[in-house]
């Protein structure tokens, strides 16, 4: 593996700067926001690698707990900022995080004990790489199907009252928004499923590549890691979207859409 040194990442970052100078010039007005998720990557994932030096150091269970947990608090904070219609109190933050956690912690704890055999199954070095891959995309996917049945739900109240007036019960009065809601947030995954070999190559296969691993093995690791994404957020999405749309119902099957905030 070639290694790479502060100037080698520095001749890098530079193109970001270029980057953030035409956006600055054409006057789209993103150049500060570019320089400022650039740093953001480089200080936290400089932070994240001391962190795991440590953890693998030591390999300590309870470490490693924390670590994972508080990924799933940042996940479930993302999930809660990005909504323009949100659910008040600790539902607005619960729904993603306790979704996100069902599936996410299910399929890596089934991929890492039943499908590779990691022993001990909480060994560092596989758990928070998995769990990582696996949180950020159910993030994004539950990030986008939750924001598509709220804001479509608020914009089609007087047609989901209009269905309950006509006797239809809770379910069958929002099933077409949970539809629509669940294809958008796995549009995404399924189009990078599509593609993955053809026009774009995964990240974790590019970089085990990078680092020397046989193509073979780095390809069988990737479609594992792709079938782990896909069934995590799935099971993601599709609990969120129940747990969100019995919320927006009372037990008299009453549409509640004052229970939503508006974060426009």
């Amino acid at each position: 593996m070639i290694l790479l040194s502060p100037v080698d990442l520095t001749i890098a970052a530079s193109l970001i700067l270029i980057l953030a100078l035409i956006a600055w010039f054409i006057g789209v007005g993103l150049h500060r926001q570019i320089l400022f998720a650039a740093l953001r990557t480089t200080v936290q994932l400089l932070l994240l690698g001391f962190v795991l030096k440590i953890l693998f150091d030591l390999s300590n269970p309870l470490l490693i707990l924390a670590m994972t947990v508080f990924m799933l608090l940042v996940g479930g904070r993302e999930i809660f900022a990005r909504q323009k219609k949100t659910f008040r109190g600790v539902w607005g933050f619960g729904i993603g995080t306790s979704s996100m956690f069902i599936s996410s912690f299910t399929v890596t704890l089934f991929t890492l004990i039943v499908v590779i055999n990691v022993h001990p199954w909480y060994a560092p070095q596989y758990l928070i790489p998995l769990l990582g891959m696996i949180l950020g995309n159910t993030m994004n996917g539950i990030s986008i199907a939750l924001d598509n049945l709220t804001r479509t739900a608020w914009d089609q109240r007087e047609m989901i009252e209009q269905r309950l007036l006509l006797g239809f019960d809770k379910k069958a009065a929002i099933l077409l928004i949970k539809k629509e809601s669940t294809r958008a947030g796995l549009i995404p995954l399924i189009n990078s499923m599509s593609t993955a070999g053809i026009v774009s190559l995964p990240g974790m296969m590019t970089g085990q590549i990078l680092a020397g691993s046989p193509p073979i093995e780095a390809v069988k690791y990737q479609i594992l890691i792709m079938f782990m994404i896909a069934s995590g957020t799935g099971f993601g999405i599709i609990t969120a979207l129940w747990i969100a749309s019995n919320r927006l119902f009372d037990d008299r099957d009453r549409l509640r859409l004052d229970r939503l905030i508006s974060r426009e």
